[in-house]
């Protein structure tokens, strides 16, 4: 994403208009030549980059642009390291006190690097130039880092994320974010809410897959104490929108002046059929661990009437949602639903057996790992209204056709 300086936005009343470039030949071009650049530098300095990148900019007032482009380069392909023989404060500590040695000169100062590297040879066993401990005294130095890898994207890819990224920075001064997934496939509502999670965001959830869900996000702003860092969480989770074929969002913001200073309110509104923009973000894994890979496949060996389905049911509780791991559809309609509980952390325990109860489920079964400890984060499965099925290390197609035939 871009820093807020390297932002650009106009605005039309309170509606916030993100900068975003379209992928044409004059762009293509400029982006090709900073990619060059990032390429023909692997091997040299930060330095050396950052003095050529502000060449390439010139007088042109479209430097704030080629910034922009730049960072996404040098933030998101570039591997910068520090290369010394040496921590390059503790080679500074060996070269300085046996600087202390000699009085001050050039004659001197070529003796100490070589008595250094001689030092050094020995330590580690490899020839060290006096060259290269000249270089490490102050390779931790940001300007003198060497760019010692580069995956080198295409064009096109570089301004699709140039423009995902002027949109995402409009969320950094969010104070409420309201997203409508309208009726999709489950498996991407999970991913949606996956994305949700891992970004530890205050979400509020209504709906159900059948009519859609609509997704309540307070901002930044709103917090008691506006967070730097939460409005980031808001900006990266809105490339995981993008995987839902279905959607739009709107979103109440706080713009400063730029004659007063003073905050005003903006809106930014976007949805699926124009919004134009390219996710980067991977879709999500056939699956979520192995555990249900392998279950899936020994299904499938089992030879059932019963149909395995992954993620496409869900089950809306309050303020939040769940999605069971399968489904499974007998022919004559019939169905159930599989959830498999083997994670450990004690908070998500309690969040998922809490949503069990609240959920009100009938058809519901859980497969639950005997290595979980349920007596000591308080859970009650005698309390618990859903069919159990316990398993160690491998989950039994057969132990759950069991208690599914147990009900009917």
């Amino acid at each position: 994403m871009l820093p807020t300086d390297l932002l650009m936005y106009r605005q039309n009343g309170e509606q916030i208009i993100p900068k975003r470039l379209p992928i044409d030949a004059h762009h293509l071009q400029l982006t090709s030549e900073l990619i060059d650049c990032f390429q023909n530098h692997v091997g040299r300095t930060q330095g050396e980059l950052e003095r050529q990148l502000i060449e390439l900019e010139g007088e042109a007032t479209d430097y704030r642009i080629k910034r922009g482009i730049a960072y996404l380069l040098k933030s998101g392909f570039s591997t910068f390291e520090i290369v010394s023989p040496l921590e390059p404060q503790m080679l500074r500590e060996k070269v300085f006190r046996q600087a202390a040695k000699s009085p001050p000169g050039l004659e001197s100062r070529q003796t100490t690097l070589i008595q250094i590297a001689d030092q050094l040879s020995q330590e580690l066993q490899q020839e060290v130039l006096p060259e290269q401990v000249k270089q490490g005294l102050y390779a931790d130095l940001a300007e003198n880092r060497i760019l010692t890898n580069f995956e080198i994207p295409t064009p096109e890819a570089i301004l699709h994320r140039y423009n995902l990224s002027q949109v995402q920075g409009i969320f950094y001064k969010a104070s409420q974010l309201i997203i409508n997934a309208h009726r999709n496939v489950p498996g991407q509502y999970k991913l949606l809410f996956r994305y949700l999670k891992l970004f530890q965001l205050m979400a509020y959830i209504e709906g159900d897959a059948d009519h859609g869900f609509t997704i309540t996000i307070d901002g930044p702003t709103s917090l008691f104490t506006p967070s730097t860092r939460y409005g980031l969480a808001i900006a990266k989770m809105i490339p995981a929108i993008l995987h839902v074929s279905k959607w739009s969002l709107a979103a109440k913001l706080q713009i400063r002046d730029v004659f007063s200073g003073n905050w005003k309110p903006g809106r930014y509104t976007l949805n699926s059929a124009d919004c134009g923009l390219v996710t980067h973000y991977p879709p999500g894994k056939p699956y979520d661990s192995m555990l249900e890979a392998a279950f899936a496949e020994r299904w499938d060996s089992l030879k059932s009437e019963w149909i395995l389905e992954r993620e496409v049911d869900l089950i809306p509780i309050p303020g939040s949602v769940m999605i069971p791991d399968f489904r499974l559809v007998h022919p004559d309609g019939r169905t159930f639903l599989l959830e498999i509980v083997g994670y450990w952390r004690p908070e998500y325990l309690q969040k998922k057996f809490a949503q069990v109860r609240r959920s009100e489920c009938d058809n519901l079964i859980l497969a639950i790992s005997e290595r979980l400890n349920l007596d000591k984060v308080g859970v009650k499965i005698q309390d618990v209204p859903a069919r159990i099925v316990w398993f160690k290390d491998k989950l039994s197609p057969k132990s759950v056709l069991s208690a599914i035939l147990e009900g009917v």
